[in-house]
Parts: C-alpha cells; structure tokens; sequence
C-alpha cells in the first residue's frame, strides 16, 4: 500500500484544464435504428390491483421498459454490435437527447468491450456483481475530446463483475459518473489515454482486486469499498470505509481516510429473480466498512416490479402523481421528462429510481419534485435539468420547517443530478433544499452549466445550489460547481459531509458582481451563523474567473469559529491564475497567488 504518491508512468498533467475554454462536444445525431435494438425487458402487467386503501388501482404496475433499454443474455447475438452502435450515437453526445440502460442478465459474457458515452447506464442484473461477468472492458475513454477527460459526464456502471482484458479497465470520468457495487478482477486506471486532465469521481460499494491509478485525477471519493492498492494523489482523495486506503496523510500526499462512513444505504437497484424484475432496497449501515455484498446476497428487502408504475417519457406530471397517490413506486425509464405541476412524493418508503439518465424538466418555473416530511424515501439515478422559466427550487426534500425523527429509516437522495443551463437556457434560484433530519445525499452533482447552450452570467442564473435548513444530514460525494452565490449553505444542525469540491462561477463581469456585503465573493461552502456543531472531511474549491482574471475571492469556506464546528482537509486553489482566494476558510489560511495552480491547504479548522 503505497502511502506516498507514485510517479505515473507518464508526468501527470501540472496545468489547468477548463472545460469552457475548450467548448462543449456538438450532440451526435438521433439514429433511429436504435428504437428497435435489443430485446427491451418486459414484465407482467398487474393491471387493478389494490390501492394504498384497499380500492381498485386504475394504473398498471409493472409492464415493458421500453425501448431503450437493451437487455442482453449470454445468448444474444453480436451484442458488441449493439455496444457499439449506442456509443457511436452517445460519444460526444453531451447535451443530445439519448438516453440508453445497457443491462446484462446473469451469466458470462467473453470478448466485450462496452465503451460509454453521454446518459449511458451499464448493470448486471443479478444480486451480486458476481453473478454477471464479463471478460473484457467497460471503458471510458476521451478520445472524443482529444484526451481530455474533464467533460466526461453522466454515465454509469453498475453490478458487474470485470476480467480486463489487459488486466486493467480504464473509467477515465468526471462528475455525475458513478461506478457503483462493482467487482474488477483486475486493476482499474482512472486517466484516459494520454493521461491527459480528468475531474472526477465517485465508487462505492466495490472491489477492485488489483491497483487503482487515479493518475492525473484531480480529486476522487470513494467510499465502503475494497482496493488492492492506491497509486498517487494530485489535489485531493478521499475515503472512508474503504479496506486497502491509503493512511490518512493530508496535507501531503492530499489523501483523507475515515475508517469507516458514519452512515450509509446503498443505491436501488433492478433485479432479476428467474424471469421477475424486481427492485432491491439494500438496507442502512452504520459505520460500514467494505462492499455491502461480500458475503453474497446483500441485506435488504425488494419489490416485485407490478409495485411500481413503469413510466415512460410521455407521461404527463399528472400520470405520475396518480401512480404515486395509488400506492405505486415510480421506475422512469430512458428520456426526457416535462413536468408541468412538481411531482409530490407523499407516502413513506417510496422508492423513485431512474434507468439511463431519465431526465425531468420543469417547465413554466415549477418545482420539479417535493417529498414530504415522512419516513424512508428513496430518491435515484436522474437527472433534473432546469427549464427556461425561473424555478424557485428544483428538488425538495421535505417541507419547510419539517422537524420529524428519520434516524431510524432516513430518506436517501443518490446519483440525483442538477443542471442549469448547458442543454439550453434554464433557471433556477435554488437547485436542492433539504429540510427533513437524517437525510442522506450520496453523490450528487449540482451544476451551473459554464459551457453548452444557454450560457452566461444572468442567462443561466442560478444563485444557491444546495441549501441544507434540516438537522443531522449527511452528504457523502458532494459536487457543486458555478453558483452566482453561495454553492451550499448549511443551516441545519449537526450536518457532515465527507468529501466536496467547488469550482466557483467562471463567468462574473467583475468583483462588484460577487461582493458579498463587506466580503469579497460568495463562500463555495457557507455554514450558518447560528450553527452549533457542523464536521466536514475532504473539501475543496478552485476558482477560475476567466472572463476577469482580476477577481479576488475572500475565502472557499466559510463557517461560526464555534469548538463543535470542525473541518479536516481543506485546499483551495486558483487555476491558473484566473482569480485568486485570500484564505481558505474565514480568515484562516495562506493565500494562493501566481499562475501555478498549487493549492493553499488548512489541516485542521480550527
């Protein structure tokens, strides 16, 4: 177990890559073969069955996935033909349409090797990863963006078993990409081909037997897994519950390792049981250390799919909700959601999981989801695009001022993607407000689009993207980038989170246009005033005002010099020199200065 940083075999990439600069990837055009490629899963209509009280169910649960999801079994012919033809439309497909879940029934697969592009979802179906294995890849590269992987966004793995073909799988990603619940028999390398820039990323609940490389991975979290080993760090690397971390050594090399999560439950995910789909529920852990399955079946509970409404993308707000009132689960298959009333999530344990990227777009300024203030939801795997017309909130989970105990089955919010602006203009003042106690966010991406379609200061305004008022949250893998305020701010009481990084907005006019009060700009990570207790773990905020390289930001982090308000790793850092921070959190910490790109680092605050 390396505990220093090792040399990759390529000089890892010093300077800055920025996504805006370069421009963003043209969408790849519609192919329409594609409707009808693969077997799409089917499974029995429940049609009139029992409401929540009792009465017959107007809509049907269960039913066919549509058409793009392509599910695979050991028998089906020229599936890397079918691998193949969604890339080629996904590769640079950044804000396209297309939406595909790529699924593997139980079995071995030899000879393959799945390369995904834009809102590609990759899974086994089985309970265990092991229970689905291919010998050969799934790969990410960024052969599409001349071997920058920094735009590689939403795409996923998930529930496989890898035998790497070279013995290692590349998964060259940035935010929004998450490996999930996988086991690579083999190594794992993180940097696309070249080793050129990437900004990522996210696995939990894995094993990779062999060594991970992040290489010129800027930042990383990983979380409840099992490595055999971790090659280096560049700015930030994170951990907890992970067997084979690295030791905790912050600030140099920048890694961060808590032996254990303080709380976590695994993602939703589809099944197979013989020839029903059903859903797994993995159940809460504390303190957990290791993949949730090592001992084969997972602990939780599942859910026939005739229990859920299968929705698809013409379904109106309306449709949605019914399903939700009659007692029904939501499973939204591939494509683009609008919304013109918020969908309301009102009863306990509804398990809303999206396939393939699904999408919801508010439309004429809605709020696109609220849950309410009750027990055990679980929000995942989609994505909330804003619309054109101001929303005053994209996502809530609770009401305000909800004040309910959750610690013993807490609502879970994961791999549930914000954007505002990118695939065209859409605006939102705050992106997800969390209100109810015991929330668990795990892994999100809240993004002020600063490249793509609808793109500027005031177009794609966007003021706050996480705003936290509920008690006792946690957010393990938070990412939020390019706020015209403060990216969180964290009112609640007793709030952690392990592992953030910030990028501030690009693309402020001048100083007057972040000044906060007497401060200069807006903290990436503000907590409140009034807060008593608050702990934080691995944060980082980079700033980059490249359209007035003048802009001074106070400080990344913000928060009460109070004894039980604590930090562990901080590390701000000016990207070339475009923009400079003065300190890192309040008034504490050494200013970044020059061209160089090095962090300002804190230890421990206070």
């Amino acid at each position: 177990m390396p505990s220093s940083p090792t040399p990759s075999p390529t000089p890892e990439p010093s300077g800055v890559r920025r996504r805006s600069l370069l421009g963003a990837a043209a969408a790849a055009p519609v192919l329409a073969s594609l409707a009808g490629a693969g077997s799409a899963a089917a499974a029995p209509v429940a049609s009139a069955t029992a409401g929540p009280a009792g009465g017959p169910r107007a809509l049907p649960g269960g039913g066919d996935l549509g058409p793009n999801v392509i599910v695979f079994d050991p028998s089906t012919a020229n599936i890397q033909g079918r691998l193949d033809e969604v890339f080629k439309q996904q590769e640079s497909a950044q804000f396209g349409t297309g939406r595909y879940a790529l699924l593997f029934k139980p079995g071995t697969y030899s000879g393959l090797n799945a390369q995904l592009g834009f809102y590609t979802s990759i899974a086994g179906l089985g309970l265990s990863p092991d229970d689905t294995t291919i010998n050969g890849d799934v790969t990410v590269d960024a052969g599409w963006f001349d071997g920058n992987a920094t735009q590689n966004f939403w795409r996923s793995a998930e529930n496989l078993a890898l035998v790497p073909v070279s013995g290692t799988n590349r998964w060259a990603v940035s935010q929004a990409a998450p490996f999930r619940r996988m086991h690579v028999r083999g190594g794992l390398n993180l940097a696309p081909d070249g080793y050129g820039w990437a900004s990522g990323g996210y696995i939990a609940d894995s094993r990779i037997d062999g060594t991970v490389g992040p290489y010129s991975q800027q930042q990383w979290y990983t979380r409840d897994s099992s490595v055999g080993g971790w090659l280096n760090a560049v700015w930030n690397m994170v951990f907890s519950g992970v067997e084979g971390a690295p030791a905790q050594s912050f600030p140099e090399p920048p890694y961060t390792t808590l032996e254990t999560t303080p709380v976590s439950r695994e993602k939703p995910f589809l099944y197979l049981d013989g020839d029903e789909y059903r859903v797994f529920l993995p159940e809460k852990r504390t303190d957990a250390r290791g993949v949730s399955w090592g001992n084969g079946t997972p602990r939780g509970t599942s859910l026939p799919l005739t229990q859920f409404y299968v929705a698809k993308p013409a379904d109106s707000a309306a449709t949605l909700n019914q399903a939700l009132e009659e007692g029904l689960h939501l499973l939204l298959t591939p494509g683009i959601y609008h919304l013109d009333r918020t969908v309301e999530v009102n009863r306990a344990g509804t398990v809303v999981l999206g396939l393939g990227y699904a999408t919801l777009i508010p439309d004429n300024g809605v709020t696109a989801l609220k849950v309410a203030d009750v027990d055990g939801v679980r929000l995942a795997g989609f994505l909330v695009d804003a619309g054109p017309v101001n929303s005053a909130t994209l996502v809530e989970v609770g009401p305000e001022g909800a004040s309910a105990d959750h610690s013993a089955n807490p609502t879970t919010v994961q791999d549930v993607f914000v954007r505002i602006g990118g695939a065209g203009p859409g605006k939102a003042t705050t992106s997800l407000v969390v209100n109810s106690r015991h929330t668990i966010v795990d892994h999100t991406w809240v993004w002020r689009a600063d490249h793509g379609d609808g793109v500027g200061w005031e177009t794609n305004r966007a003021d706050y993207g996480i705003v936290v008022n509920g008690d006792d949250v946690l957010i393990t893998g938070l990412f939020v980038e390019h706020f015209n305020k403060y990216d969180v701010q964290w009112n609640g009481e007793r709030g952690r989170t392990v592992f953030f990084q910030n990028e501030k907005a690009y693309d402020a006019p001048d100083q007057a246009a972040i000044q906060n009060g007497s401060i200069k700009g807006y903290a990436a990570y503000k907590v409140g005033d009034d807060v008593s207790e608050h702990e934080g773990w691995g944060l980082g905020s980079y700033c980059y005002y490249n359209v007035n390289p003048s802009i001074v930001q106070h400080h990344g982090f913000a928060a009460p010099n109070r004894s039980g308000v604590r930090f562990h790793g901080l590390l701000v850092v000016s990207l070339g020199g475009n923009g400079q921070y003065e300190c890192v959190i309040n008034d504490t910490g050494s200013p970044t200065s020059g061209t160089d790109t090095v962090p300002s680092k804190v230890v421990q605050y206070p």
